[in-house]
């Protein structure tokens, strides 16, 4: 069935019930975005922010309260049988049995999906190579790293030749060797082989490395939508950064800074003070000569291009830290 885009959502909303001493919680809230066939999309979000519900939802492990959502051109609600055999996913936990061997698991989940056996084990030799553990697939699971783990899951959702594979938090606990070992790989698949890619994580370099198209999503909505670097293009001038000694604890800085020409977009989260400003060697000087005049101490400055991070304060009102720090995690309240 052709599709004028790999994946769809349209005004898609879900509650989860009130539960003991907890109000109902609205995980997404009318979130919309499309994605063209071979695209890798990242989701980026806190936790809390509803990119969990919306895979499980596209994923068909959950329907939402209203709206519409359709992958690879099936309806999620109403073509679930095809959208499954149309896709792959890689949950945030491991899915492989720690017991079995590498191979024992690829060709499991080849006979699952209908595979011969003897079509099944050649999709193994080939993903094993790919993702470089041929050396180990005769090795227990449960004797493997922890990047060769999310290599095998995502090996695993790759065994039917999927048209469209979920990534949900594929890189959470790995060290930054085996993060960019698999940052590699997701990379080659959308790049050689063109299959659509939808990445869910709270990583803000990852997103800006991977993702063809962000979609940022804020309190389940997207607030946000484009290539990293176009969204990183529409925040003109430069970003100022300054430390604190002291918390702003009653607003002097943010009331002080307001009146400075050339400023904008400032905000000041306990001892961190940020600002967008037109050109940050002209802008410093007067930034530090006003909190001095007030005997206000700073213990360190940066300036720096638009970042991510820059533009999720822009559209959200706040910090990426601060708001992972403060967002509730939507998967407690959804299991």
């Amino acid at each position: 069935m052709a599709a004028t885009h790999a994946l769809e959502a349209t005004e898609l909303v879900k509650t989860y019930p009130a539960g003991r001493k907890k109000p109902p919680l609205r995980a997404l809230d009318g979130l919309t975005f499309a994605v063209p066939e071979g695209v890798v999309l990242g989701l980026l979000g806190p936790n809390g922010a509803g990119k969990s519900t919306t895979v499980k939802i596209l994923t068909t492990l959950s329907r939402a309260d209203s709206g519409t959502a359709r992958v690879a051109g099936y309806d999620v609600a109403k073509q679930q049988d095809a959208v499954r055999r149309a896709i792959g996913y890689v949950p945030q936990k491991s899915s492989s049995d720690p017991m079995a061997t590498g191979v024992e698991n690829l060709v499991l989940s080849g006979r699952i999906f209908g595979l011969s056996r003897q079509d099944a084990v050649r999709r193994a030799a080939e993903l094993l190579e790919r993702f470089d553990l041929t050396e180990s697939a005769d090795r227990q699971v449960r004797t493997y790293s922890g990047g060769m783990q999310r290599k095998l899951d995502v090996a695993l959702g790759l065994v039917h030749r999927p048209r469209v594979l979920f990534l949900d938090e594929p890189t959470t606990g790995l060290d930054p060797e085996a993060r960019a070992d698999l940052w590699n790989e997701v990379g080659r698949l959308a790049g050689t082989e063109g299959l659509t890619v939808l990445l869910t994580t709270h990583y803000l370099e990852e997103a800006d490395r991977l993702a063809g198209q962000l979609a940022i999503v804020d309190r389940g909505k997207v607030v946000a939508e484009g290539s990293p670097e176009a969204l990183k293009a529409e925040l003109r001038g430069d970003s100022v950064h300054v430390e604190l000694v002291d918390p702003d604890a009653d607003g002097t800085v943010q009331r002080l800074l307001s009146g400075l020409p050339g400023l904008g977009e400032i905000v000041v989260e306990g001892n961190t003070l940020r600002a967008r400003v037109d050109r940050g060697a002209t802008a410093v000087p007067a930034v530090l000569g006003a909190l001095e005049e007030k005997a206000i101490p700073v213990s360190a400055v940066t300036v720096s291009r638009p970042s991510l991070d820059d533009v999720y304060l822009r559209y959200t009102g706040r910090s990426f830290k601060s708001a992972e720090k403060n967002a509730g995690n939507e998967e407690g309240r959804a299991a």
